[in-house]
């Protein structure tokens, strides 16, 4: 079994201009090397980006770290149809378009799953900007792009503060306290089974979580009724994906509230959940006969 794992020049190991974050990238490459070559497979990282690649060399392309493609979706997503018509792709390119928009909270939220309460500001101004204080009821939002990834082009302001220009179609959420003092809690699922959880923290002074910021994470076992709402968000799909992370905040009342499902190039986080390059394996193995 040959594999391609799907990256972009932010984030290969050969790359001059190297995101700071690319160790990500080499802990889920490690990961999953080591699972692969254990049974005699290979794992290849490469661009998803590469015109020189021929994809019917691998049995299977997986979307690992495309951390660009929030700025090129639309040749993203025509390059992933380009390689789904050459081999199996992880996850499939009809779940990716539907993931890669935000929007997708709309139709989970239709399905029952609780979500932050959001606006969806398709043409921001700053009108509009500033009505969602009141129309969210909260002196306290977070607006992020549509289409984002990594809390890029992403704000927080407070009622009153001066509203920047946002080129991209936003949406508004509420800062939720949680996200400072318990953190974001992430799921990780492989193939509609558990794998692992853990939280995220943000930096002293910061709000967001990613690594990016100086965030930091550590193992977590999630109690029966934090683990049944992100079962419940893995449920409602009607196809199950090969991997998924369920990132969740709490709310006021207690209860975990949906912050982001994240379906197309997610971070797994391997060294909390050291099992999960077996997993993958395994998963694979079952997809692919």
């Amino acid at each position: 079994m040959r594999i391609a794992y799907l990256s972009c020049p932010l984030t290969l190991s050969d790359s001059p201009d190297r995101r700071p974050d690319a160790f990500e990238h080499d802990q889920m490459v490690d990961c999953l090397s080591d699972a692969f070559e254990s049974h005699g497979n290979e794992i290849a990282a490469v661009s998803w980006d590469d015109t020189t690649t021929d994809w019917s060399d691998f049995d299977a392309a997986l979307i690992g770290s495309t951390w660009d493609y929030q700025d090129r979706l639309d040749a993203f997503l025509e390059r992933l149809a380009h390689i789904e018509r050459e081999t199996r792709l992880f996850n499939p390119c009809a779940l990716v378009r539907w993931n890669s928009r935000k929007t997708y909270l709309r139709d989970l939220e239709s399905k029952g799953v609780r979500t932050v309460p959001t606006l969806w500001l398709d043409v921001p101004g700053e009108t509009d900007a500033r009505a969602a204080f009141d129309a969210l009821d909260s002196d306290d939002i977070v607006f992020k792009r549509q289409v984002g990834a990594n809390a890029e082009g992403q704000f927080r302001l407070k009622r009153g503060d001066p509203v920047p220009a946002m080129a991209h179609p936003m949406m508004a959420q509420p800062f939720l306290p949680a996200i400072r003092t318990e953190g974001e809690l992430s799921f990780a699922f492989v193939d509609g089974g558990f794998s692992h959880a853990l939280v995220k923290s943000a930096a002293a002074g910061d709000y967001r979580i990613q690594s990016s910021y100086g965030g930091r994470e550590a193992p977590h076992r999630p109690d029966p009724s934090d683990m049944a709402a992100a079962t419940a968000v893995i449920g409602s799909l009607a196809d199950q994906p090969l991997y998924a992370r369920v990132d969740m905040v709490r709310g006021e009342d207690g209860d975990l509230l949906l912050i982001e499902l994240e379906l197309i190039e997610p971070f797994l986080y391997p060294l909390q959940g050291p099992g999960l390059g077996a997993r993958l394996h395994s998963a694979l193995r079952r997809r692919l006969g």
